[in-house]
C-alpha cells in the first residue's frame, strides 16, 4: 500500500510524470483527430463524386481539333505467283485506298466562355457554355511527299474532320462552310479519346488558285477545362470569359503581354506556329493521338471548403499537443493539479472544431464557419479552465494563446505561394515564446 501511494504521489507531483501523462494523451488524441480527417476526406470524395455526376449531364471537359482534310488515294501493290500449270510467274497487281490528312495552313480560334456555378444541394461545380467561331484556310495538299500520281488521288470523295471530346455538350447543328457552301458534320462511331465529326463527300479542286476558306460556329456546354489542339500552320485563339479564376494548362500558355484576369473575368491569347510543336502538316498513315499537345484553361473554384478544412486539420497535432503543453507548464508554474481526465476533455473540445468546421461550412462560407468554431471551442476552453484553475488570470492566458493560434492556422490557409514561409516563421516564434516561458522551471526538482 505504501507503493501504491509513493507511486500515486510521484505521479501527482513529479514534473516528468506529469509530462509522460500528457505526452500518452496526446498520442491518445491523435485517434479522434485521425476520424475527422477520414470525415473530411470521405465528405470530399462525395463532393467529387456529386460535382462528376452534375458534369456528365451538364457537359465534360471540352478539347476541339480541327477542322482538317481526310483525301483518299490509290496506291498499288504488285506480287507474283508461280503457275504449275504454265510453269511461269504470273503478276498480280492489288488496288489499295488509302487517305492523307491535311492540316490547315491558317487556323482562328474565337472562344467567349461563360461560367457559372452549378448546385445539388450543399454541392457545387463550375460549368460554362461557350460560342466558339473556328475560321481559316488551306493553301495546299501536297502529295509529292508520297510520289502519289495525280490520276490516283480521288479528290471528289475528300472529306473533312473535326474531333471532339464531348459531343453531348454541343447545342447546335454543326455544319462548316467551304468557300461559301455548307456542310453538315455529323458523328462517327471510333474508340479513340476524341469523337470524329465528319462530313459526307466533297469534290475539291486538284490544283487550289486561291486559299480554301472555311468558317465553323459551335454553341457546346461543358465543365472543368475548354482545350484546343494547334493543328494550324499558324494558329491564333482567343479566349474570353466572365470566370475570375482560370488556371492556363496543357503545352502552351498564353501570351503575356495579352493575358488578363480581373474579378469580372479573363482574356488570353495564344500565337502558336508549326515550328513550336512537334508534329507535321500532313499524315498519310492516319492522325496519331495529339491530345498532348492541347493547350486552354481549367475552370476551378481556388480552393473550396473542404480543401481548407483538409489543410486546417493538419495543423490539429500542433494545436492539440501546444494547448496541453500551456495547461502543463500552468500546472508546474501554478502548483494546481489537473487530473489527466482534464486533459482528454479539454483535448476532446479542441477535437470538436473540426467537425463543427466542417459540418457549418457545407452551409455556409469558410471564414463564418472558422470563426463560429473557434468561438465555440473557445468559449468552452475558458470556462472550462476557469473551474479547474480557480482564477481569470491563467484562463485569459490560455483563451489569448487558442485565439491567437488559430487567427495564425486560418492566415496560413488562406495563403498558397507563402504558406510554408509564414508557417516556418510562426512555429519559430511560438518555439522561442515556449523556450523563454519555461527557463525558469526547475526541471531537476522532483517531488
Amino acid at each position: 500500500m505504501n507503493k501504491l501511494s509513493r507511486f500515486s504521489n510521484w505521479m501527482r507531483n513529479s514534473i516528468t510524470a506529469r509530462m509522460l501523462v500528457v505526452g500518452f494523451l496526446l498520442l491518445i488524441l491523435l485517434i479522434p483527430l485521425s476520424f475527422v480527417q477520414d470525415l473530411i476526406r470521405e465528405r470530399a470524395y462525395r463532393q467529387i463524386e456529386v460535382t462528376e455526376e452534375i458534369n456528365s449531364k451538364w457537359g465534360q471537359e471540352v478539347v476541339l481539333q480541327g477542322p482538317y482534310f481526310k483525301i483518299p488515294y490509290k496506291s498499288y501493290t504488285t506480287s507474283k505467283t508461280f503457275n504449275k500449270e504454265t510453269e511461269k510467274y504470273e503478276t498480280e497487281v492489288t488496288e489499295h485506298i488509302n487517305s492523307a490528312f491535311f492540316f490547315p495552313d491558317k487556323l482562328d480560334i474565337d472562344s467567349r466562355v461563360h461560367a457559372e456555378p452549378l448546385n445539388r444541394g450543399i454541392y457545387e461545380s463550375i460549368v460554362f457554355t461557350s460560342d466558339i467561331k473556328i475560321e481559316g484556310d488551306f493553301n495546299q495538299f501536297d502529295f509529292s511527299k508520297k510520289d502519289i500520281k495525280e490520276e490516283n488521288i480521288l479528290w471528289e470523295k475528300a472529306q473533312i474532320i473535326v474531333k471532339t471530346s464531348n459531343l453531348k455538350g454541343i447545342k447546335n447543328t454543326l455544319a462548316i462552310n467551304l468557300n461559301g457552301v455548307s456542310y453538315d458534320l455529323t458523328p462517327r462511331f471510333n474508340k479513340e479519346s476524341l469523337s470524329t465529326l465528319i462530313t459526307d463527300h466533297i469534290k475539291i479542286p486538284s490544283t487550289l488558285d486561291k486559299p480554301l476558306t472555311f468558317s465553323l460556329s459551335t454553341k457546346i456546354n461543358g465543365s472543368e477545362r475548354l482545350k484546343f489542339i494547334p493543328i494550324g500552320k499558324e494558329t491564333q485563339t482567343v479566349m474570353t470569359s466572365n470566370w475570375h479564376s482560370p488556371s492556363f494548362s496543357g503545352m502552351f500558355l498564353p501570351e503575356g503581354a495579352t493575358k488578363k484576369i480581373s474579378a469580372d473575368g479573363f482574356k488570353a491569347s495564344w500565337n502558336i506556329s508549326q515550328i513550336n510543336r512537334q508534329f507535321e502538316q500532313s499524315f498519310f498513315a492516319g492522325v496519331p493521338d495529339l491530345t498532348e499537345f492541347a493547350f486552354g484553361a481549367d475552370l476551378y473554384i481556388p480552393v473550396d471548403e473542404y480543401q481548407k478544412s483538409e489543410r486546417s486539420s493538419k495543423y490539429g497535432f500542433m494545436v492539440i499537443g501546444l494547448t496541453l503543453l500551456i495547461f502543463l507548464l500552468i500546472q508546474i508554474v501554478s502548483k494546481i493539479y489537473i487530473h489527466p481526465f482534464q486533459y482528454v476533455m479539454i483535448g476532446l473540445a479542441l477535437v470538436m472544431f473540426y467537425t463543427l468546421l466542417i459540418s457549418i461550412s457545407e452551409h455556409s462560407s469558410f471564414f463564418k464557419a472558422y470563426l463560429i468554431a473557434a468561438l465555440s471551442v473557445l468559449g468552452l476552453i475558458t470556462i472550462y479552465s476557469r473551474a479547474i484553475l480557480k482564477g481569470f488570470k491563467f484562463p485569459l492566458l490560455i483563451c489569448s494563446s487558442l485565439a491567437a493560434l488559430y487567427g495564425f492556422i486560418y492566415v496560413i490557409i488562406q495563403l498558397e505561394n507563402y504558406a510554408l514561409l509564414v508557417g516556418s516563421i510562426g512555429l519559430f516564434i511560438i518555439l522561442a515564446i515556449i523556450m523563454f516561458a519555461s527557463r525558469k522551471i526547475d526541471w531537476n526538482h522532483e517531488n
